[in-house]
C-alpha cells in the first residue's frame, strides 16, 4: 500500500474543512479556525502507557495513548475537559509525532491510541504512515467521540486496526442539549457502519489483546436511561448485537454542570444495572462492564512528556 497517497487527500481537506459533521468549511492551512479552534497543526497534550482502558486495549503493559487538544463536540459534561476544551499543548510536526508513536511501542504498549483525533486526523495519519515506515508494528486504535463524517472514516480504510468510537446519544434532543449537535445519532450510526465494514463487527484477539475490530463506548448519563436504550436499539437494528460494547459508569459532574438539573449528580447502581440488563435482553453479550463508584471523582490521568 502507498501510505503517502492515503494521507495526501486527507490533508487537502484542511483547506475546506469537513473533517466532522459540523462542516465548518474554513481554510485551516491559512489559520482560519472552525469549531475545534485548531489550525492545520498537531497539538498534543501528552502521551503515556494508559492502564485504565478496556482490558483488551490496556493489557498488561498499557495502551499507547496520545491525548490531543480540543474536540469537535465540546460536551457540557466532558470527563476529560481539561484537554478536550483546551487548544493549548505541544505543537509537533508529523515526524515528531511518529517518534512519539515509536517511543510508546518501545515502552511495550500494546497499541497506539490517539484520543479525539477527529480535528487533527490528516496529520495524525501522516504520522502513522511515517511511523509504519520506521518500524511501527502494533495496532492503531482510532478513539473518537462518534460524531464523525462517514466519508472521512471511509478514507481511513486499511490504516485503522481498531475503532473505539463513543455512541453518546440515541436521542437526538439530548445531543442538541448537551453537545450542541442535533444530528448525532445519524452520523454516529453511519460512521459506525463504515467502521464495521472495514474491520468487522467481531473483536479479534490474540493472547487477550485486541488486534482488530470495534469497541463501542457508551457513557450512561444520570436520568437519561431512554437515551441509553435508544443507543442499543439502533445498534441492534442497524448493525449487530455482536459488536463489543463498553458500558461506562464513571460519569461525574464537572464544575460546569455541578448545579445542572439533570447532569448535576452521578449515576447510581440501579440506573446502570437497568441499562446493562436492557442490553443483555436485546442480545448484546460482548459487554465490558464497570462497577458504579460512590466516589465523586473525575479520572486523573498522569500525563507525561514523551521526550523527557
Amino acid at each position: 500500500m502507498d501510505w503517502r497517497n492515503k494521507a495526501a487527500p486527507l490533508k487537502e481537506i484542511f483547506k475546506d474543512c469537513v473533517l466532522c459533521p459540523r462542516q465548518c468549511h474554513v481554510d485551516r492551512t491559512q489559520g482560519q479556525l472552525g469549531y475545534c479552534r485548531i489550525p492545520a497543526k498537531i497539538t498534543m497534550d501528552c502521551a503515556l502507557p494508559h492502564h485504565g482502558e478496556e482490558p483488551p486495549l490496556s493489557g498488561t503493559c498499557g495502551a499507547g495513548t496520545i491525548f490531543f487538544s480540543s474536540c469537535n463536540l465540546g460536551c457540557l459534561y466532558c470527563q476529560n475537559y481539561q484537554i478536550s476544551h483546551c487548544t493549548c499543548g505541544q505543537e509537533l510536526d508529523s515526524s515528531a509525532l511518529a517518534k512519539v508513536m515509536l517511543d510508546l511501542q518501545r515502552r511495550g504498549c500494546h497499541n497506539i491510541e490517539p484520543v479525539t483525533p477527529t480535528p487533527q486526523t490528516p496529520l495524525i495519519m501522516e504520522s502513522l504512515l511515517l511511523a509504519r515506515e520506521q518500524g511501527l508494528k502494533i495496532p492503531f486504535v482510532y478513539n473518537c467521540g462518534g460524531y464523525e463524517n462517514p466519508r472521512i472514516i471511509k478514507m481511513l480504510d486499511k490504516m485503522v486496526d481498531i475503532y473505539l468510537p463513543d455512541f453518546k446519544y440515541g436521542v437526538a434532543e439530548d445531543g442538541a442539549a448537551f453537545s450542541a449537535v442535533s444530528d448525532y445519532p445519524r452520523y454516529a450510526l453511519d460512521s459506525l457502519k463504515e467502521m464495521v465494514r472495514q474491520v468487522g463487527a467481531d473483536l479479534e484477539m490474540e493472547n487477550g489483546i485486541a488486534k482488530r475490530g470495534v469497541i463501542v463506548r457508551h457513557l450512561v448519563l444520570p436520568g437519561k436511561l431512554e437515551n441509553s436504550r435508544a443507543v442499543f436499539r439502533l445498534i441492534k437494528k442497524e448493525i449487530s448485537t455482536s459488536v463489543a460494547i463498553s458500558l461506562m459508569s464513571q460519569y461525574t459532574p464537572t464544575d460546569k454542570v455541578r448545579n445542572h438539573p439533570q447532569l448535576g449528580r452521578r449515576i447510581n447502581e440501579a440506573e446502570y444495572n437497568q441499562i446493562l440488563n436492557f442490553a443483555l435482553d436485546l442480545g448484546f453479550d460482548n459487554l465490558f462492564i464497570q462497577e458504579v463508584s460512590e466516589e465523586n471523582l473525575l479520572p486523573d490521568f498522569d500525563c507525561e512528556n514523551p521526550f523527557k
